[in-house]
């Protein structure tokens, strides 16, 4: 069940910014946030059992994330691993709309997915469970987790109300803000009930950072791009116990590449 909240040109000094929690099972083998090995040109974490990633940026400061799409049935072991997305996206050229065009196609062959892509220009989303399959965005605050874009869920909603706050007051530390407002350990109440979950499991993974001993919040990331090509992108890693295993910052000026 994980978590992001986005603004697209809604803030004075960034013109994008991303704050995001990634859970998972804690025994899947996972990579921290580096730059990829050629033949990729890339900074993410990396899924080290499916290879792909859920969240990266590239040297133009092309964006994508994705997340899985909340269903009560099994994945299909055939279908291909939708963090291979979001490497596909940035080993291409095309602008956003083109990409996406060509994945429609074979979009249904997916399980249930949500991306989000940027080329600095734009902004667009696709989910392979809308009639729609993709839209441009326009400039605006946006929330993502398991369902549909902006899906009113309490944890999701609450985290939402809380960065907007955060987006109209000055800010001396953004990064570490940013975290700060991902941290939140606190279930959430009322909402509607998740099909197929006991209510205990339902409670844990209703607070916006998860703490569980098999399954919770491994990771944090923040992204934050100026128009003036300056980025910053910092991850922070946790346990089990949700305490803090590591932290990876990369701070880019304009033209600079690690």
């Amino acid at each position: 069940m994980c978590l992001l909240i986005l603004a697209w040109r809604s803030h004075p000094r960034f013109s994008l910014i991303v704050a995001a929690n990634r859970d998972e099972y804690h025994e899947r083998p996972t990579a921290p946030l580096s730059k990829w090995p050629a033949p990729y040109d890339l900074l993410a974490g990396r899924d080290l059992r499916a290879g792909g990633t859920w969240m990266g940026l590239d040297r133009k400061h092309r964006f994508g994330v994705v997340t899985n799409f909340r269903e009560m049935q099994r994945p299909r072991r055939s279908a291909p691993s939708r963090g291979l997305l979001v490497p596909a996206w940035l080993s291409q050229e095309d602008p956003p709309e083109v990409f996406l065009s060509r994945l429609e196609t074979d979009a249904p062959g997916y399980s249930g997915m949500n991306l989000l892509i940027s080329d600095t220009d734009q902004l667009w989303y696709a989910s392979n469970r809308l009639d729609r399959f993709a839209r441009q965005l326009p400039p605006g605050v946006y929330g993502l987790s398991n369902e549909y874009l902006d899906s009113p869920w309490p944890k999701l909603r609450r985290t939402r109300e809380a960065f907007e706050a955060w987006l109209a007051r000055p800010s001396a530390d953004p990064v570490e803000e940013l975290f700060n407002l991902l941290a939140d350990r606190t279930p959430a109440t009322g909402g509607p009930p998740m099909p197929g979950v006991s209510p205990e499991w339902e409670r844990i993974l209703s607070a916006p950072f998860v703490v569980h001993p098999t399954y919770g919040t491994r990771s944090s990331t923040v992204l934050l791009l100026e128009p003036t090509g300056q980025a910053i992108m910092a991850e922070r890693r946790f346990d089990a116990n949700g305490e803090r295993t590591g932290e990876t910052e990369f701070f880019l000026n304009a033209g600079e590449w690690p």
